[in-house]
């Protein structure tokens, strides 16, 4: 019988929530997996036992210690070789991923499905964006285009990982779907500003190289989708801002100048653990111009990321979906996923006709 859940860096900060979440629910059925015995047997006593231990190293594939009866995957850590996931589809193991890196998940859906599903953009920003588009989109007979913009507190501890992909795309050259067309931007050009909410206000925010706006456009058919990143201190915002007009983000190229760049911020607590996602979308209905403004806001993006993939693994486990490869998007309702996650954060929206 098919009954186990493993969840590779599942004694990591995303990984922790996603194990703490699911062993409520099916107790000593989820394993906390990765290249440390050690850490996933002390993450395994902190949850009494509920959640076993498991040493995995996904650069050398499946081990020989694979448990029997495994139903799902979930990958927190970013992985290069994707073989392990391979490996897992020929199985039959459904697959969850909480990468932002488009690039992955390009490759991930060229891998053949075999009888599994595969979920991508999963998490806050691929994720949660996605849904809150698709929810505006609903409420439009015709969708033109959407703005998505992302506020983080710099307040929150990120792993190097995490932090060395958002250095590195500070510089990203990339393209997305405007009007149909591909058009080219760099990394913290071309600001917008947005009213957030109440408490955060208006706020400048840039383009950044997230993996939405890049599957949107294919996935709900949208001629036109941006998205941008602010922080919650507005004056690294406009640092930045500064730094990628003058250039002298390009000073990140050079591998000491980036590593002492992650060490900072590693090591720095400049703001508050807060994240909020606003989505602006135009379009038509009932033969007029409309606008749709939606706004999710809450505190800790790892612990919303964690929510996001407990919640899709629950589903993946108890009912049947399509086999392949689908974006969270393809696969899930937003008014289900946001009221089994109306706890974790706040949903403003308002529609009106311009």
């Amino acid at each position: 019988m098919y009954h186990k859940i493993i969840v590779i860096g599942g004694y990591g900060k995303v990984g922790g929530v996603i194990c703490d979440e699911l062993r409520k629910r099916y107790p000593y059925r989820v394993y906390a997996a990765g290249r440390s015995l050690e850490k996933a047997e002390r993450f395994s006593r902190a949850m009494n036992g509920e959640v076993l231990p498991l040493e995995v190293d996904v650069d050398g594939g499946v081990p020989e210690n694979w448990p029997d009866g495994v139903s799902v995957v979930i990958m927190c850590l970013d992985v290069r070789n994707i073989s392990f996931i391979a490996q897992c589809l020929e199985k039959g193991i459904h697959y969850i991923d909480v990468t932002a890196d488009y690039s992955v998940m390009e490759r991930i859906q060229r891998l053949p499905s075999h009888s599994a599903t595969t979920v991508l953009s999963v998490g806050l920003a691929p994720g949660i964006t996605n849904m809150l588009v698709k929810r505006g989109v609903q409420q439009l007979d015709q969708a033109d285009a959407a703005d998505i913009f992302l506020l983080l507190g710099l307040g929150e501890k990120h792993g190097r990982k995490a932090v060395e992909w958002t250095v590195d795309n500070f510089n990203a050259e990339f393209a997305v779907i405007d009007k149909g067309q591909q058009v080219e931007f760099s990394g913290f050009s071309d600001g917008l500003q947005t009213e957030f909410n109440r408490d955060i206000g208006r706020r400048s925010a840039y383009r950044f190289n997230f993996s939405d706006q890049h599957i949107l456009p294919g996935t709900l058919h949208i001629p036109t989708v941006s998205t941008r990143l602010c922080f919650d201190s507005r004056f690294v915002t406009w640092l930045l801002a500064a730094s990628a007009r003058l250039r002298i983000t390009r000073l990140l190229l050079k591998p000491g100048i980036r590593n002492k760049v992650v060490d900072s911020i590693l090591n720095s607590n400049w703001g508050k653990e807060i994240y909020a996602v606003k989505v602006e979308l135009s379009g038509q209905k009932d033969g007029r111009n409309v606008r749709y403004h939606g706004v999710i806001s809450g505190d800790k993006e790892f612990h919303m990321t964690g929510q996001v993939a407990a919640y899709v693994a629950r589903c993946l486990y108890e009912e049947k979906y399509p086999r392949g490869v689908f974006h969270i998007e393809e696969l899930f309702l937003p008014d289900e996923l946001f009221a089994s996650l109306s706890g974790h954060f706040t949903l403003e929206e308002k529609i009106g006709y311009k």
